[in-house]
């Protein structure tokens, strides 16, 4: 199942810069931070400063998932995206 499941979010992340038109903002904000819990784990670090706008949203964006596992971050990723490929037809 690891495998299949790696596979599927490696299809979903090449799928969604495929789609007509970029999501707007606060949906590539979700992709970003379900792609980073799904890639790489809990998130780590220092928050940015608040003058750094793009990397501030971008760490809170990841920092909200916090403690969900790889695999259901995977998941909600893989199934956002289907959501948007769903949209643009």
């Amino acid at each position: 199942m690891s495998d299949d499941l790696q596979a599927r979010f490696e299809l979903a992340s090449r799928e969604v810069t495929e789609l007509s038109e970029a999501p707007d903002s606060s949906v590539q904000l979700q992709l970003y931070g379900l792609f980073k819990q799904g890639s790489t784990g809990d998130c780590e670090g220092e928050r940015p400063g608040m003058l750094d706008f793009i990397k501030r949203a971008k760490f809170d964006s990841w920092a909200v998932h916090k403690g969900m596992s790889q695999d259901e971050a995977k998941e909600q990723y893989i199934a956002l995206v289907e959501e948007l490929k769903a949209a643009d037809k």
